[in-house]
């Protein structure tokens, strides 16, 4: 068991040490979010004003962009599983005495990590933007985007086990990285869209962790919480939500590279 775990930790600290040595990537990793938050922040901030009382249009948008940063890092997994095959080293791994939940597991940790020194750096920045910051905002932070990263990294693994080229597994994930941020709320509240498309909000798993982060910021507002059958969710039945499609997300991912290896 102790071999298990330590071969976990070695793959999740190959994959921290590849996000700190490709400075291209972090630059990248952080300018997406950011370009993000001050295009929209700039464009639409006076047009759209106060989306509830104290709380302006960056404001709102804020926690939108801080999952929008684990959303991006976490998919980085797949593409991990994908370079791994292409160059060989995949192969190395299956060797080892982990087995295939212990690889999914060590990329899915590192692309956690990841996430996490990405979403430090935005709280870092959260002063500038006007974000009010607490040491309690903080410590209910992290269990939620570690949570959400877990889950995320689990479908950039799930769809990079039917990959077998980096150029393939890219082209699907910008075909779906955009529709998961504009159907999460990250820009607009999701209960005040047209009926059809709130039902495909509330069906993508990253609504719920946009959602939860929003409270820790911002508290509960039922005009801007996400509403089911009639029910303003909290944080703790978000984390639920996303806890257990991220359990779903990360076992099938278990499944997929078992049966692709």
């Amino acid at each position: 068991m102790a071999e298990i775990w330590r071969g976990t930790w070695v793959v999740a600290y190959r994959e921290l040490l590849r996000f700190v040595n490709e400075r291209s990537r972090i630059v990248s990793s952080m300018a997406f979010p950011l370009l993000f938050l001050v295009i929209f922040g700039a464009g639409f901030g006076r047009v759209i004003g106060s989306l509830a009382p104290g709380v302006d249009f960056i404001k709102f948008m804020y926690p939108g962009i801080v999952a929008m940063s684990v959303l991006t890092s976490s998919l980085f997994a797949g593409v991990s599983v994908v370079w791994d095959r292409e160059f060989g080293f995949l192969r190395e791994i299956l060797v080892a005495p982990i087995g295939r939940s212990g690889i999914v597991l060590g990329k899915a940790i590192g692309a956690t990590i990841t996430a996490l020194l990405q979403v430090t750096i935005m709280l870092i920045l959260a002063p500038v933007l006007g974000v009010s910051l607490t040491p309690a905002t903080i410590a209910q932070l992290i269990p939620v985007v570690t949570i959400l990263a877990l889950g995320l990294s689990g479908l950039g693994i799930l769809i990079a086990s039917f990959m077998t080229s980096q150029q393939g597994f890219q082209l699907v994930i910008q075909l779906l990285i955009f529709p998961l941020i504009f159907l999460a709320g990250v820009f607009f509240p999701v209960n005040n869209v047209p009926g059809w498309l709130e039902v495909i909000s509330k069906l993508n798993p990253l609504t719920y962790g946009v959602d939860a982060i929003r409270q820790i910021f911002l508290g509960s507002n039922a005009s801007l919480g996400v509403t089911v059958l009639g029910h303003t969710m909290t944080v703790l039945e978000e984390v639920a939500v996303v806890g257990a499609l991220g359990t779903i997300l990360l076992g099938g991912a278990v499944i997929a590279f078992s049966r692709q290896e």
